[in-house]
């Protein structure tokens, strides 16, 4: 039997353009919610991403958005 998924917290979050017509994409594709599709991939992120490259890139993100912040 699957196991039950409630999702019990809410978050408001903010994102581009860009990245919504990713969320939509994917959970499209994948049959899921929108709040689905960000559960799966931050549940299972240790899984689907290779931690030191994840690292860098959020590195490299936060480095070029805090330049747009000054």
């Amino acid at each position: 039997m699957p196991k039950s998924l409630r999702l019990t917290r809410r978050y408001p979050a903010a994102m581009t353009e860009e990245a919504h017509r990713v969320l939509r994409r994917v959970a499209r594709d994948s049959g899921l919610s929108h709040d689905m599709v960000i559960t799966f991939l931050l549940q299972e992120l240790d899984h689907i991403t290779d931690r030191d490259r994840f690292i860098h890139r959020l590195r490299l993100f936060a480095a070029e958005h805090a330049q747009e912040e000054t």
